[in-house]
C-alpha cells in the first residue's frame, strides 16, 4: 500500500483555513468573555446595592479551614 502524499499547495491551504477558522473561533470566545464579564459586573453591583460585600465575603471563605475530600464524601 503506498502511502500517499499531500501537495504543498493543498497543505499550505489546510493550514489556512484552519487558521481562518481557529481566529473565528477565538473572536467568538472573546465576545463571549465579554459577556459574561458584563453579565458578572451587573450582578457585582446589583450585590453592593443591597449591601452584601463580596471582598469581606471573600476574605471569610480564605480564613476558613477547607474540609478534606474524603470528609466531604
Amino acid at each position: 500500500m503506498a502511502k500517499e502524499e499531500i501537495s504543498k499547495e493543498e497543505q499550505v491551504g489546510f493550514h489556512k483555513g484552519s487558521l481562518s477558522t481557529l481566529a473565528k473561533e477565538r473572536q467568538e470566545l472573546a465576545r463571549l468573555l465579554q459577556i459574561v464579564e458584563t453579565l458578572m459586573t451587573s450582578h457585582i453591583k446589583a450585590l453592593k446595592d443591597l449591601g452584601i460585600d463580596l471582598e469581606a465575603e471573600a476574605k471569610k471563605a480564605e480564613k476558613k479551614p477547607k474540609a478534606k475530600l474524603e470528609d466531604q464524601l
